[in-house]
This record gives C-alpha cells, sequence and structure tokens, in this order.
C-alpha cells in the first residue's frame, strides 16, 4: 500500500499556467463569482454561520458546534481531544474507543463549510478569499499526500477535491490566487485524485454505496474540470462507466435507494445534481439509466417528503451529510436539493431556492406537486397513504442489499407539517452500548420485537446477518379508509418460521388509525410492540391497545430518545405493550 500510495510523490507537471486557467478554464456551473447574477440577501442566518467560522467555531453535522481554536492541526477529534498520528493512511484505524468517531475529524477536513463563507462573501459583498485559500493552505500543510486519518476514505477526498473546485471558480479573479499557490493547489488535487482511482475497488465491491457514487463521480468530472492534470483522461472515462454502472445498481427501479436511508438518497440526488449539470454543460450525457433513476429518485422523495414542513422521515442510516450546502434551510429540510435536480431534470421547482443559481440554472417553472393518495415502492420497501394533510409511511422491505437498520413494519406518522410517531435516528455510529442497542433495534423504531430479539441477527457494527428475505405488502383504497397490509419473515434467533403480519386502516379524512399486529408462529414467546412519540405533540395523541384476546393492555412508558441530527440526542417518549398474542392499536390524533 505505501508503494502503491506514496507519501512524497514528486510535484506533477501542470500543463496550464494561471493566467491560462483564469483564461481557459473548463466550463463550471458559472465563471467566477463577477459572472453571478443571484438577488443579494444579506440575512441573519447566514452572517451569524459565518461569524461563527471566523470565530474558528465550526457546525459539524449541520448540528454540533465545536470551537477548534485559531491553528486546528486537522488531526485531532474535537469530541474525545485524540490526536492522531501522522502516519501512512494504511495504518490509520478508523474504529479505535480511544480516538472515538473518527467522522469528527473527517467533518472540517471535506470542507463543506467553504459554502457559507462564498455565499457571505456574495451577499454581503465581503471578500473572503484570504480566508478560503488560507484553510486550504492549511489543510495541505498538515496534511502531507497519503498521510493521516484524512487520506483514509477516499469519499472524503472526493467531497474535498469537489468542494476546493467550487472555491477556485468562485475565487477564480482573486489577488489571493497566486501562480504558486495554484500550482500547489493542482498537485495535491491530483495525488488526492491519485489516490481515488487508485483505491477505487474498496468502494466499488467492498462497500458499493454512496462512497461508491462519490467517488465515481469525482473520476468522471476530473476529466471535464482538470484536463490539464496527467491520466485524468483515463481517470474520467472509466469514472462515467463506474457511475452508471453504480446508479443502475443503487437506485433500484422504482426510484429506491439500496441504502435505505433518507439522508443517504438525498447525497445520491446531490451527486446526480453535479453529475448531469456538469456532463450538460460539457456535452458528455450519461446513459439514459441514469436519467430515469434520477427522475425514479425524485418522485419517490417528493412522495414521502412532508409538503408543509419540507422535511423526510428519519428513515435509516443518518450521518448527518449535506455535502453541498447552498441555502440556510435546516438540515432537514430536504426541499431545495429535491428542486435542484428537479431543476436540472425539468427546468421545474416547487419553489425557486437560491441554490438552483449557484448551478447556473435560471428562470426555473413553478410547478405544484401533488402525490398520489396511495404509492408503493416494493423494491425499496416503501408504502406510504397521503390523506390530507396526513402522510403516512410504512416500511415492508425483502432485502437483496445490506439492511441498515431492524425497522421493517415500521410506521412514521405525519400530520399537518409534524411528526407525531417518528424513527428515532442513527445518533452516531461509534457509541456506547446503551445507544448503540437502542438507535437502528427494533426497539427504536415503531415495529414490533419477539422476545426481545431483532427481526434480523446483529453482527458487527453496520452489519446484519440473516436478512429479510420473505416480505410482501399491498395498500389499498376503500369507500371509507385506505389499508396496508404486509408481513416478513425474521428473527433468526427463534427459528426461520416467525412471520409479523401488520395492517394499517387509516380512515379516511378523519386521523384515525388501526394497526393490527399477528405474529405466526411464535407461540410460548412474548413480543414487545414499540410506539415512538414526538414529545412536542404527545398531548395531542390518544393511543389505545389491546392483545389478541381483547384484553387490555397498559404500556410501559419511558423517556428514551431520537437523534434528528448526527451525534446530537434529544427526548423521545416511549411506549411499550407485552403480549403473546399480537396487538391491536387505536391511534387518534386531536391537532
Amino acid at each position: 500500500m505505501k508503494y502503491k500510495f506514496p507519501s512524497n510523490p514528486d510535484t506533477i507537471v501542470i500543463s496550464m499556467t494561471l493566467k491560462q486557467w483564469r483564461k481557459e478554464a473548463p466550463k463550471f456551473f458559472f465563471d467566477s463569482k463577477e459572472s453571478l447574477t443571484i438577488p443579494k440577501n444579506r440575512n441573519a442566518v447566514l452572517k451569524e454561520s459565518f461569524d461563527e467560522i471566523k470565530n474558528n467555531t465550526y457546525t459539524f453535522f449541520s448540528k454540533t458546534k465545536f470551537s477548534l481554536g485559531k491553528n486546528y492541526d486537522w488531526l485531532t477529534n474535537p469530541e474525545t481531544n485524540y490526536k492522531y498520528q501522522l502516519e501512512h493512511w494504511s495504518k490509520i484505524k478508523d474504529l479505535s474507543k480511544e480516538a472515538g468517531d473518527i467522522k469528527y475529524v473527517w467533518e472540517k477536513a471535506r470542507f463543506s463549510f467553504l459554502y457559507d463563507i462564498m455565499r457571505y462573501d456574495y451577499h454581503f459583498e465581503d471578500d473572503c478569499a484570504s480566508y478560503v485559500f488560507h484553510e486550504i493552505d492549511s489543510f495541505i500543510d498538515h496534511n502531507p499526500v497519503n498521510m493521516g486519518p484524512n487520506y483514509k476514505c477516499s469519499q472524503e477526498i472526493s467531497l474535498r477535491v469537489l468542494n476546493w473546485t467550487f472555491a477556485l471558480y468562485y475565487y477564480r479573479n482573486s489577488k489571493e490566487l497566486s501562480e504558486d499557490r495554484f500550482n500547489r493547489i493542482m498537485n495535491s488535487i491530483y495525488w488526492q485524485l491519485h489516490h481515488v482511482y487508485h483505491n477505487i475497488n474498496f468502494s466499488r465491491i467492498a462497500v458499493r454505496n454512496n462512497h461508491a457514487l462519490t467517488e465515481t463521480l469525482m473520476l468522471f468530472l476530473s476529466g471535464l474540470l482538470f484536463p490539464f492534470l496527467p491520466n485524468t483522461k483515463k481517470w474520467s472515462k472509466k469514472g462515467k462507466q463506474w457511475f452508471e454502472e453504480e446508479i443502475a445498481y443503487q437506485i433500484y427501479e422504482d426510484g429506491t435507494f439500496l441504502q435505505f436511508s433518507m439522508n443517504y438518497h438525498r447525497v445520491a440526488i446531490q451527486l446526480l445534481t453535479w453529475g448531469i449539470r456538469l456532463a450538460e454543460i460539457h456535452k458528455d450525457p450519461f446513459n439514459l439509466t441514469v436519467y430515469e433513476r434520477a427522475k425514479k429518485s425524485l418522485n419517490y422523495l417528493r412522495t414521502c417528503q412532508d409538503q408543509i414542513s419540507g422535511k423526510l422521515p428519519n428513515y435509516g442510516a443518518n450521518d448527518g451529510a449535506l455535502f453541498f450546502k447552498l441555502t440556510d434551510d435546516d438540515y432537514r429540510v430536504y426541499t431545495s436539493q429535491i428542486n435542484d435536480l428537479s431543476a436540472v431534470l425539468y427546468n421545474e421547482v416547487s419553489e425557486h431556492n437560491e441554490s438552483q443559481l449557484w448551478y447556473g440554472i435560471n428562470n426555473c417553472q413553478i410547478v405544484s406537486f401533488e402525490p398520489d393518495t396511495l404509492a408503493s415502492y416494493p423494491f425499496g420497501g416503501h408504502y406510504v397513504i397521503n390523506d390530507g394533510s396526513s402522510k403516512t409511511l410504512v416500511k415492508c422491505a425483502k432485502y437483496k442489499d445490506r439492511p441498515g437498520h431492524a425497522d421493517n413494519l415500521h410506521l412514521d406518522i405525519w400530520l399537518n407539517g409534524n411528526n407525531y410517531i417518528w424513527d428515532t435516528g442513527s445518533y452516531q455510529y461509534n457509541t456506547i452500548k446503551k445507544y448503540s442497542q437502542f438507535f437502528g433495534n427494533c426497539s427504536g423504531h415503531n415495529t414490533v420485537s419477539v422476545d426481545n430479539k431483532n427481526q434480523m441477527l446483529k453482527g458487527t457494527r453496520f452489519i446484519w446477518n440473516y436478512w429479510n428475505k420473505k416480505a410482501k405488502a399491498a395498500l389499498t383504497e376503500k369507500e371509507d379508509n385506505f389499508e396496508f397490509d404486509g408481513q416478513f419473515t425474521g428473527f433468526p434467533e427463534l427459528g426461520n418460521k416467525i412471520v409479523h403480519n401488520r395492517k394499517v386502516v387509516k380512515a379516511r379524512k378523519l386521523n384515525k388509525w388501526e394497526v393490527t399486529d399477528i405474529l405466526k408462529n411464535a407461540d410460548g414467546y412474548v413480543s414487545q410492540l414499540y410506539w415512538h412519540f414526538n414529545p412536542k405533540t404527545y398531548d395531542q395523541i390518544h393511543l389505545s391497545c389491546i392483545d389478541g384476546s381483547g384484553n387490555v393492555l397498559h404500556p410501559e412508558i419511558e423517556e428514551k430518545w431520537c437523534s434528528n441530527y448526527y451525534g446530537e440526542i434529544e427526548p423521545s417518549i416511549r411506549h411499550t405493550y407485552y403480549s403473546k398474542t399480537g396487538f391491536s392499536t387505536t391511534i387518534k390524533i386531536h391537532s
């Protein structure tokens, strides 16, 4: 690995001077900040974010604030204060109790914070070029090529290059961008691209998820944006082919995503937005499957989105990723990212967002999106009932790809923009046992466990064994109600025959749900039914439950946790019911 990824490589020859690049740089979303015509908006949210960054306080995972100090070394985890050694990346451990979660080192080093700086620079007309280039210089100084934790993950490297590229074009004409600095940055970009290309099989074979999408797209764009760097023509050709293969593999035919996660699906559509837009600008389009899957993704996310709040269920693994933050919207609001892809594909949006203008797309037509009353996505296992201002989502999946959570037959209920009965999220990928055994397990979702066992057998870290491969579901519309009927076979620790069947009857135009849970081949076992409530709307929910023999069940009520943002915990209320004969639950919401 040390031979394949040299730590003190020779400086490469760049076949373009800064003067030439300023004059002849390949096309991007925009030419420079001087070419932008975005209406100025000097808002307080953006100014506060910028002021925090200038005072060396950075928002991690779109929520948690860390004061990193003036001379941050790029190697210290601010959560644990553990400092990684500056050794070859192949020797860096990404999982260590002492070090903590390595994502806390990666977060600043992906340079997504540059978007708040550039947007502040533009809207407040306050030149921040010196600060931006100082940060890039600092990273290069503290992170020699292929040394340390920031070369451990090729996705992080790819994001860093994409975000540096955005900044280079924005400050294209800045006096702060000298010939020496330009050459130094380009040399760093080359060796980072070199790392991605030569380590691509890890993401394409061993991981094959959003990491592979990010890295293969970066390789494709390397030839479009950096044709003057060695090898990028070859890397770009391969990258395009691989990206097309990954989109076809990772986005299912119904538009759902193989990671079974709303936020990772947003990662995918942001990458599609960059890729399709730049391919269009360079007249190098993808194959038809990429466009078809992008359109299907758009329909799926819009159907699942709460139209009032702009949020989606906190479903599946959620690591706080928001790569390209081009508005001041809250992290949980997906509207601008959905509209960005819609603008690229159709030149249509549900509302105008600043982000479309940064992508160089003007004059989009506003078109209202009315989701279907019933929508089924059998490949990803999502079933949606849209009835007035309520939205009901049920998960019922049979897995051909690695599941993220044990959340089959989870039920999410939204009304008037509020998530009343919710998914508790992910919290952290490297945390203490108390949390790791809650988030992601049956006990953290609105579903049933048998004998306190999960629907699948938990392996190490992200791994589930004995995936739920037998599942089926259907939605039906009737005169007075809508019905979901789904089931799966699971709970392998107790054998291979236990079937959980759930029926959800949503009364038409009424805020009332009847949920029936039947466990087949589970005789002798006590089952647990979990309901997780948003404390802000808890008083508006009336829930009653009986067992299969008609006996009234009384819940165990506990204060538990919900993580709407990676690394952050807020209160949640959990009701747990116990029965040997199944459950019949009536839910009424008085809004």
